[in-house]
This record gives C-alpha cells, structure tokens and sequence, in this order.
C-alpha cells in the first residue's frame, strides 16, 4: 500500500531522470496498490522494501536503488521490478497471474 505522499512524488518525477521509462500511472491499476516482484532486475537477488535512498526498494548484492513505484534509480540494475499480470477481483481481493 502506498501513501498519498508516495503517490504524488513518484507521479512528479521527470521520464529524463529515469533509466527505464515508466510513469508511475502506467505501473499501477490504483495508485494506492503497487504490485511488483520482488526480484532485483540485475542478478536476481531479493531487494530489502521500504529501503533505499528513495524509500522503495534497496538491493544489497550490489547496490541498485529501486523507487516507491518498483522504478530503478540508481545501481546496476537495468530494468525497473517487473509487474506481474493482476487485477482487482473486488475492493479487497487482488488476483496475480
């Protein structure tokens, strides 16, 4: 779950300052709810949540900086975290795959 704060930082951030080019709206189906895997991109290590220097995720193995939007920022990492095929099947439920 992401916070109203989290939310309007990632929407703001310029598409020049991003390695893989994203909008943050293109990665969700509701901006409260990130659905990401939770596999670094560069070697297939798991990165530590709510870590980072943009509070998203921080892989440890070799450094790649993920934001609240699963967007790579900084590190070795080429890709941003991969979203898996999902949707809503009500207010509470979400069905992945």
């Amino acid at each position: 779950h992401r916070t109203d704060d989290e939310i309007s930082t990632e929407s703001q951030v310029p598409m020049a300052h991003l390695r893989d080019q994203e909008s943050d709206d293109d990665r969700t189906l509701k901006p409260e709810w990130l659905v990401v895997l939770g596999i670094c991109t560069h070697l297939g290590c798991v990165p530590i949540s709510n870590a980072g220097e943009y509070n998203g995720w921080f892989c440890p193995c070799h450094g790649s900086h993920y934001d609240t939007s699963g967007r790579i920022r900084k590190g070795p990492a080429p890709l941003n975290l991969e979203i898996p095929p999902y949707k809503f099947t009500d207010e509470a439920q979400i069905l992945i795959g």
